[in-house]
C-alpha cells in the first residue's frame, strides 16, 4: 500500500482527531492492512499509524 492510497482513505474520513486509534483503523478501511504490517512490515505499520495522527509515544507501544 503506497502512502498516497493511505492518505486518500485517511483524509475521507471527518472528525478522526475524537477516534481511538481502533476506531481510525476501522474507520479507514486499514485494519486489516495494519494488522498483516505489524508482523510483515513495522515502517508501513508505523507510517499508517502517523496518517491516522497518532503520537509517537503511542506508536512505540503499539509496534512493541
Amino acid at each position: 500500500m503506497t502512502d498516497e492510497e493511505i492518505r486518500h482513505r485517511v483524509s475521507a474520513v471527518k472528525s478522526i482527531q475524537g477516534m481511538t486509534v481502533n476506531e481510525r483503523l476501522y474507520a479507514t478501511d486499514l485494519m486489516a492492512v495494519f494488522d498483516k504490517s505489524k508482523t510483515t512490515d513495522k515502517e508501513l505499520a508505523r507510517r499508517i499509524l502517523l496518517f491516522l495522527k497518532v503520537d509517537t509515544f503511542s506508536i512505540d507501544k503499539i509496534l512493541n
